[in-house]
């Protein structure tokens, strides 16, 4: 059965086969023909078109798990997220081995940190990141214990000692949590620049004074100078040479502080990582010395009577390593040049096998895939000990401590991104044209239009939906190439369009109800992808997104993502498993629909820009506890204020709000006296508190904080 019928109360006759039906709510010489549904969807006076035939049972025929399944959140979950029977998304902060009263709701939380202060919550808004420090806690420990095993198990005679490499996250809490929960473990930092060497060097202050501080990137006399000062502070500093050039900086200055350096040095492999993440590896690689280079510095360490300061071997095969094959290729190769510099001479101790352990961000333990990696912490640090054990015992060497820079794997997870999200279209509910548009749809058309829009109708009563949707294209672009010639007025160009319009989403609502793929609908949200999700925008990484509430209701529509930024390619219109759309629900009047980015713990904050000013969101720390609710916000951090992100771009926002003033005091000096003063000092209450506010969406009115910092300007 067609599911759209003709609907003809207009002077043309009906064309053959067309099914009618009155509309008795307009006069009938104001009707045009136009479209009713008679299967799947049906017409209600009043009230536009709405699902008719989708049963109770069929509403109701889903689960949590049905949405665990469909949004992977068992695959790239790596068992710290998973659906609870309320249908929201849970915490579990130690992984499998947390008990199910001590799993956090995710909503929870959320409502708890958005609630007015008046009713016991934070009062924050949205967007809102989310941090669980004991889920990075217990990242770290899990890496450790991987390594332990495996060292355990292969009879390696040394220990796995990692660093955290700060650039992935340079947050002061997660580096301070990192430096605490790493201490039993001699967990240390690697350092890229002089700002992080010198955060670095602040935070291994309170750590286990054998943790390593691996200092790595380009370097001048002031980084080399601080390396060899952090020495002095009886920190365990490496100085890895990153190029040649770099070795008489590190004897000049070594021998004018009067400093015995630690020094490493970086490998330019020839394995090379083929993916996008691959481009820092191989022989053409950005960093690292060539097999000549590092003979070179050998021999000038030599001369220098400094062979025994050479400690540290690093390389870097690229981040994301996809399998453990080409990890072992290139630990293997690198265990040989270790080995090598053994025989040369030098005081090797260390081998520091660098980044690289990935993380299943699409849940698919893919060997060939930049967004997955096929194998599991436990399998990771096996291959790198089996790897390291062999060379050595062909050479008969001393194995060497192990260690690595494995960041993203470790704050990945941690962190979640929450923001509200709604629908940029309205619902088919509501959508008829009315009265006075429907009379210009036969009004004033030429001819080629109108038949246009009689064949349009055929197709529609036929039930011939490709056909229907290329004549509403059709039909459009003749009205539009009309509009531009000055025969259709603008009432005619937007009714044409609401019909248009109407017919796609008839067509697609009925599609859907009979199984078919349902439109995709543009989803706004309350943030800023270049902001927030940068290198979905960069490199097209992708990240887990779903819905963290409602899950156990089915998902009826299909949605991408628009951010608020004035750009077009703030948009997320690619998801994990491939999908340009991804499953959502239909908005509830009144109710808020929160969606979470995953695993973006690592980097996003730290590469982010201000694109149109929207600057940091809002941040909370959120710890198990015993309580009734399984959780505790231990910290906030308010997120960066207009004003704040003024001032980044060199702005003062006191001068500016003084500029506002006086315009304010010259636009209102007509008028009785007492008006004039109210009306200024509203208008400048108003100003003072737009540089007060977020830059992000408010869904409603935020009291004035006592603090206000603006107070003083209006008061």
């Amino acid at each position: 059965m067609p599911a759209l019928a003709c609907v003809d109360a207009a002077t043309p006759p009906p064309s053959p086969g067309c099914v009618f039906a009155r509309e008795t709510s307009f006069p009938d010489a104001s009707l045009p023909e136009s479209f009713a549904l008679s299967a799947g969807i049906v017409n209600r006076a009043g009230e536009g078109y709405e699902y008719a035939g989708v049963t109770a049972e069929k509403a109701t025929a889903w689960s949590g798990d049905l949405s665990a399944s469909l949004y992977k959140i068992n695959g790239w979950g790596a068992s710290y997220f998973s659906v609870n029977a309320m249908g929201n998304v849970s915490v579990r902060p130690n992984g499998v081995a947390t008990m199910p009263h001590g799993e956090i709701d995710l909503m929870k939380v959320i409502k708890k940190v958005t609630e007015p202060k008046s009713g016991g919550g934070l009062g924050l808004q949205l967007p809102l990141i989310v941090r669980f420090p004991d889920v990075l806690r217990h990242r770290l420990e899990s890496l450790n214990a991987a390594f332990e095993s495996a060292i355990r198990s292969q009879g390696y005679n040394s220990h796995y000692q990692g660093v955290y490499p700060v650039k992935c996250n340079q947050d002061h809490y997660i580096v301070e949590d990192i430096v605490e929960f790493g201490r039993p473990f001699r967990f240390g930092l690697e350092a890229g620049s002089k700002p992080e060497l010198l955060l670095a060097m602040s935070a291994l202050c309170k750590g286990n004074p054998e943790a390593f501080l691996v200092c790595n990137g380009y370097k001048d006399r002031e980084y080399i100078s601080l390396a060899l000062m952090a020495r002095n502070l009886r920190i365990n500093t490496f100085i890895v040479l990153e190029q040649e050039e770099e070795l008489d900086l590190v004897i000049e200055m070594s021998r004018k502080l009067g400093v015995r350096p630690v020094i490493g040095l970086r490998a330019k492999l020839r394995t090379k990582h083929s993916g996008h993440f691959g481009s820092t590896s191989g022989e053409k690689g950005k960093f690292g010395l060539t097999t000549m280079q590092i003979l070179s510095v050998v021999r000038r360490l030599e001369r220098a009577e400094m062979l025994d300061c050479l400690q540290l071997l690093h390389f870097h095969i690229g981040s994301q390593i996809p399998s453990v094959e080409l990890l072992s290729d290139g630990v293997g190769e690198a265990a040989q040049v270790y080995c090598e510099l053994v025989r040369l001479g030098a005081g090797m101790k260390v081998l520091d096998i660098g980044g690289g352990l990935g993380i299943d961000y699409d849940g698919t333990l893919s060997k060939t895939s930049d967004m997955s990696v096929g194998y599991s912490l436990e399998e990771y640090a096996a291959a790198v000990v089996r790897s390291v054990q062999d060379a050595c015992d062909r050479k008969f060497v001393r194995p060497p401590v192990l260690c690595s820079e494995s960041g993203r794997a470790l704050v990945s997870h941690h962190s979640v991104l929450v923001f509200e999200a709604t629908p940029s279209l309205p619902t088919l509910k509501g959508a008829t044209p009315g009265q006075h548009d429907l009379r210009f749809l036969m009004e004033g058309l030429s001819d080629e239009t109108r038949s246009d829009y009689r064949r349009l109708s055929a197709a529609a009563a036929r039930g011939d939906y490709d056909t229907c949707l290329a004549y509403t294209e059709r039909l459009k672009q003749r009205c539009v190439e009309e509009f531009k010639e000055g025969s259709l007025g603008l009432e005619h160009l937007a009714a044409v369009d609401g019909l248009c319009e109407l017919v796609g989403k008839v067509v697609a609502h009925a599609n859907d109800a009979a199984g078919d793929q349902p439109a995709v609908r543009s989803y706004h949200v309350n943030l800023s992808i270049f902001k927030s999700i940068p290198d979905l925008w960069a490199i097209e990484q992708l990240f887990p997104i779903m819905p963290i509430h409602r899950l156990d209701e089915r998902p009826a529509v299909r949605g991408v993502l628009s951010d608020l930024t004035c750009d077009s390619d703030g948009k997320v219109e690619k998801f994990i498993g491939g999908g340009r759309s991804l499953p959502l629900h239909e908005c509830r009047k009144g109710q808020d629909y929160y969606l979470g980015m995953f695993l973006g713990g690592a980097y996003q904050e730290a590469l982010g820009g201000l694109h149109n000013l929207f600057g940091n969101p809002n941040v909370v720390r959120v710890v198990q506890s015993d309580g009734p609710q399984c959780f505790a916000i231990t910290g906030t951090v308010p997120g960066q204020s207009c004003a704040d992100v003024l001032r980044a771009m060199q702005y003062e926002p006191a001068l500016m709000f003084e500029v506002l003033r006086a315009r304010v005091e010259e636009c209102f000096h007509d008028g009785a006296a007492a008006e004039q003063e109210e009306e200024e000092d509203t208008v400048a209450h108003s100003l003072a508190c737009s540089f007060h506010s977020t830059p992000y969406l408010v869904a409603t009115p935020v009291a004035d904080d006592d603090d206000d910092e603006w107070a003083h300007y209006y008061a």
